[in-house]
This record gives structure tokens, sequence and C-alpha cells, in this order.
């Protein structure tokens, strides 16, 4: 059986399209593992009855693997999870009122399960985080420069990085890649020249907009749901090659 990954991020408290999300994958061929890539809260909607689906996963649901985003990252800091520090970014960016709507939007109840969730998964050869392997909050795009896609998929030693940050899907892949270093000990300077392997970065979209990845075939398939009377799926790939010397 096919072996597949659906990634998924961004739903913000929005239960309804994370049902529909499920109802699509029952309906998709193959043996299916679910990664929701953070940002399951928000500060537009109460998030209690989403939470409570991720928590206690209904029968016949995708058991789901979530790690945290840059909302629960906020929401964290200001319920004082990090230490002293507070929602510092959400802040200076939003205001004090989305700071507040955000602490409305959750009960406390669910801080503790919020907590307790990684930073990011590697499976296999590949690394699923929210923002890259820098930061949660750190936006990888299509206008991203390749060494600096290099430099976060090098962090952690992988050759396919899952990112959710941008919001945006895209599929970028990392070809001829060559690092020179220069090392100099007692024995004098010498020049070591590494070649890397293809490596690729993907963005898998948010909300409606979620990703599955053929993990057999390496084959990356972006889909959204429209809602309309019923839901359904349209596929689209934004894909870009770098070469690297």
């Amino acid at each position: 059986m096919i072996e597949r990954w659906a990634l998924l991020s961004g739903l913000m408290g929005d239960l309804e399209t994370y049902e529909l999300i499920q109802k699509d994958l029952k309906n998709t061929r193959g043996d299916i593992t679910l990664f929701v890539l953070g940002d399951v809260v928000g500060p537009d909607k109460n998030c209690d009855a989403l939470l409570n689906r991720l928590v206690n996963p209904h029968r016949g649901d995708l058991k789901p693997h979530c790690i945290y985003g840059w909302w629960e990252e906020q929401l964290l800091a200001e319920s004082g999870y990090r230490g002293e520090r507070k929602a510092d970014a959400l802040r200076l960016n939003k205001g004090d009122d989305a700071v507040n709507a955000l602490m409305n939007a959750v009960d406390p109840y669910y801080l503790g399960w919020i907590s307790s969730l990684q930073f990011g998964f590697v499976e296999l050869d590949c690394g699923l985080i929210h923002g890259s392997s820098k930061d949660v909050g750190d936006i990888l795009t299509m206008q991203t420069p390749p060494l600096t896609l290099l430099d976060r998929i090098t962090r952690l030693n992988v050759n396919r990085l899952f990112t959710a940050r941008s919001k945006q899907q895209f599929h970028l892949e990392l070809t001829d890649a060559v690092v020179d270093s220069k090392v100099k000990d007692l024995n004098g300077k010498r020049n070591q020249e590494h070649t890397l392997p293809k490596r690729a970065v993907i963005g898998i979209g948010a909300g409606a907009n979620y990703t599955l990845y053929d993990v057999g075939s390496d084959q990356t398939h972006f889909l959204s749901l429209i809602h309309i009377s019923e839901p359904t799926r349209q596929e689209a790939i934004s894909y870009a090659v770098f070469c690297l010397k």
C-alpha cells in the first residue's frame, strides 16, 4: 500500500475545515499519516472545539501528530510558559487587542497540551517544522535565497524540509550544491569540498490548502478544499529548481 503523509497547518480554530480534510483523506488511497504543523489556534474565533478534537480524536479519525506553531508560541509566552517572555512579536505587529483576543480564544485547560507539543519532527530524511530549523517564526518562501534554504536544511541534516509558516504551497529543489571550507591547523591550511545530495524545501499551505507527500515515490501533491455545496479538491503546483555551485 502507498505510504503517504498528509500535512496541514493554519487551521486557527476552524473545526469545519479540519473535519472536511479528515473526510477528504478517508477517501484518499494509501496508508496515510496525518501531521499538523502548528497554528491550530488564533485570535479570530474560539479554538476550544478544534483543540478538543485534536486531543480526543473521533472514532475513524486519522490520528493527528501535532507540533506547535507561531500562534501557539505567542499564546504560551503570554501565558507564562516561556519564562519571562511575553507575546512581544504579536503585540508589536497587531497590538494588545490581538493578544487579548488570542488569550480569550483558548481555554486555559488546553495550555498544558499545547505546551507539551514538540518544535518539529524528523521522519526518515525529512524535517517537518512550522517555520524552520532556525525559528518557529522563520518564513521560507519561493523568494528565499537558496543559500538560506540550504542552511535551514543542513541544520537538521535532512534532505526534505516541510514548512508551513509562509502559508504558501511550493516545492523548491536545490541541486548541484557544493560547500567549500577552509581548515587551518598545525599542519597548515587546506581546502575541503563537500558535494551535497539533491535537497528540497516544501511549503505545505494553510487552512483549506494542504499537502500530500508520497514517501516511496518522493512525490508532492498540493490540494485545496473549496467550500461550495460539497467539498471538492483542486491540485496545483508551484515548483522551482535552484542549482548551487
